[in-house]
């Protein structure tokens, strides 16, 4: 495998999820009950051998520099390897300005004293697993001068708004780049994963910046895609993409499905993440839980089903939880009804009798929050 360093990009300048997104950003979210969203990417590039790592990092940065911490749980070669992190934040002047590109330009001394010939670039809000060695062998046999990774969907009229999609010709040559607008149900869903040459990458950041402060990546490559060789590359397996908080619910609930969840964790390509050390979860006389997702160091007493449930979460005697992803640390009170929500962090719901949205509609309840 030729050498690459690896970028891990901030999906906060593009995305809103109300509610979380107060708390921590995109990359810190807690998913199926143990693993925040970064280590997917991280792990894919541990597993690849890319040991050389930059995660790059705006706004409320405290909950993943905590759980990054010095980056030894992602198995990065404790010799060559590093996990830095990078940070910007330009949101408090105008938002316009709080972009990839932007914070490619803080960081430009950093990226060009890196010796890696190729670059992988990818982003923390879409779940999935690749090995990024075979991604990068692909694009240097194919002599492409940047290559893309997409995933085929056929259900972008109601999903996936908002991303990115690639217009490919019959050789998978990318003709252009632009957002899923909802108006067809097929679409190769772009990932915001690329892989080129160092020298090509920093050509065209520094072309972006030049020519306007709102380019990101993305839109600064669509502008070479008549002048540059740019192919797409199709993923197989399980993915998801979290760009507001239904989908972010959906991704959760995916998982409960046993054969999303075989696609996406594999013993062979493990997902590594910041471990905690509990007891395990115990189940009291009366509880009932089905179809469900249950992680350690929790207390169940009544009934859950179509659930993921979080670390440490309790959860009382005649309450009742439905298709809802509940986070570390909640208390759901005796006799509780809960329906098609996300529960933050540390929250309880101890005096209300029932919390329940329409379906498809998931309600959110915030961090430490009481009701």
């Amino acid at each position: 495998m030729a050498k690459a360093f690896g970028i891990i990009t901030s999906a906060s300048n593009r995305y809103v999820v109300e509610g979380m997104q107060e708390y921590r950003p995109i990359s810190s979210f807690s998913f199926a009950g143990r693993y925040r969203l970064v280590d997917f990417p991280i792990s894919n590039m541990s597993n690849s051998n890319i040991d050389r790592i930059q995660v790059y990092i705006s706004g409320n940065p405290r909950s993943l520099v905590e759980h990054l911490g010095t980056g030894r749980h992602y198995n990065i070669n404790s010799k060559r390897g590093k996990l830095q992190l990078l940070f910007h934040d330009e949101g408090n002047i105008n938002r316009l300005y709080n972009t990839d590109i932007a914070a490619f330009m803080d960081s430009i001394e950093i990226i060009e004293r890196i010796h890696e010939e190729y670059v992988v670039i990818t982003t923390s809000n879409m779940i999935f697993t690749q090995d990024f060695s075979a991604l990068l062998d692909q694009h240097i046999k194919s002599e492409a001068d940047i290559s893309l990774l997409y995933h085929r969907v056929e259900n972008a009229h109601d999903s996936f708004r908002g991303c990115n999609i690639l217009n490919l010709n019959r050789q998978k040559g990318v003709q252009s780049i632009e957002t899923n607008m909802g108006n067809s149900k097929d679409r190769n869903i772009f990932m915001e994963t690329y892989v080129m040459k160092k020298s090509i990458f920093l050509d065209i950041i520094k072309k972006a910046a030049r020519t306007s402060s709102m380019y990101h990546l993305s839109g600064a490559v669509n502008l070479e895609a008549s002048e540059l060789d740019i192919r797409g590359i199709q993923h197989k397996g399980f993915f998801a993409a979290v760009t507001d908080l239904k989908s972010y619910y959906d991704a959760n609930l995916m998982l409960i499905n046993q054969e999303n969840a075989r696609n996406l964790f594999d013993p062979k390509w493990p997902i590594y993440t910041q471990t905690t050390d509990s007891c395990p979860t115990q189940y009291f006389e009366g509880a009932d839980v089905k179809n469900s997702m249950i992680s350690n160091g929790c207390t169940i007493e009544g009934t859950i089903e179509n659930c993921v449930i979080g670390r440490g979460v309790h959860v009382g005697k005649g309450a009742v939880i439905k298709n809802s992803v509940i986070l570390a640390y909640s208390r759901i009170g005796k006799g509780v009804l809960v329906e098609n929500q996300v529960v933050d962090k540390w929250a309880r719901i101890i005096h209300a009798n029932e919390v329940v949205s329409e379906a498809g509609k998931p309600g959110y309840v915030r961090r430490d929050d009481t009701l």
